[in-house]
């Protein structure tokens, strides 16, 4: 090969990755404002958006590199949780790269990222997704509705609706757990230790050691979707972050393939 067609290739390649970059923060920037217009006024979400006082910085740091898709954590947090069949809080994605003789499948740990800039509570109009101490995002079941917008405008799909209880339900860090000093149930079920739980303020916790030592092995971690801004409390290590990203739901999809879409559920409540 020349070095003419040489240097036209990289020139070639260069401009298709900028002209990608360019296209997904179009796009970014397009689903930002579709969103906006789902939010409510800010005066109705802004003490929801407040944590509680205190010093914890409950997070997420998902070790990819260690996970082999068994698919425990789904299902003790379906047991914890009383998850009807069909639904799920939790989902692994998963991801198959490479050619023959030389493929593998990556595992995605995924549920609720837990936003500090959380688009789900700006959007809900009847108050019912706020933050608790340590920054978790729940819904209050007495006050939630089921309007749905909160699963619109999620950018990670972890939001379903019940189609039987017709309200949001997502992961809320088992705080019926927390609150008696234990783990997310999804956590010490797993048998490779993939996940971690806890206080990123605390740099003893299990949390920050184990996210030291990925940096170390890894360099910087990885966050799904920083261009949405919502600034999620999960960190991954591995390359299933990154290979299996675009098979992550986005707005107005689910983990729940099974339940009834957003789009349906109005669709027949209306009808009613």
């Amino acid at each position: 090969m020349s070095e003419n067609n040489s240097s036209r290739r990289d020139f070639l390649k260069k401009s298709s990755a900028a002209l990608s970059i360019v296209s997904l923060s179009t796009a970014a920037d397009a689903q930002a404002d579709e969103n906006e217009k789902k939010f409510q006024p800010e005066e109705k979400w802004y003490e929801r958006m407040k944590e509680p006082e205190g010093d914890q910085k409950l997070s997420w740091f998902v070790d990819t590199r260690r996970c082999f898709g068994c698919h425990g954590c789904e299902v003790s947090c379906k047991a914890e949780n009383d998850v009807p069949l069909g639904n799920f809080i939790r989902q692994t994605i998963y991801k198959d790269v490479g050619e023959y003789p030389k493929v593998a499948r990556l595992f995605l740990p995924m549920s609720c990222q837990h936003c500090e800039d959380a688009p789900c509570i700006k959007a809900c109009p009847c108050g019912a997704l706020h933050k608790q101490a340590g920054g978790t995002v729940a819904v209050d079941y007495n006050v939630c509705s089921g309007h749905g917008t909160c699963a619109e405008v999620c950018p990670y799909g972890a939001i379903y609706l019940d189609p039987v209880a017709k309200q949001a339900v997502k992961c809320h860090n088992c705080y019926h757990r927390l609150e008696n000093d234990m783990e997310p149930a999804c956590v010490p079920t797993c048998p490779s230790e993939a996940l971690y739980f806890g206080d990123l303020n605390d740099p003893e916790s299990k949390i920050s050691k184990a996210m030291s030592e990925a940096k170390a092995s890894e360099g910087e971690l990885q966050q799904l979707r920083p261009e949405k801004g919502t600034r999620p409390r999960m960190w991954f290590a591995g390359r299933a972050a990154v290979e299996a990203e675009e098979d992550v739901p986005r707005e107005g999809e689910s983990y729940s393939p099974d339940a009834y879409s957003i789009y349906n559920w109005k669709k027949e409540s209306a009808d009613e």
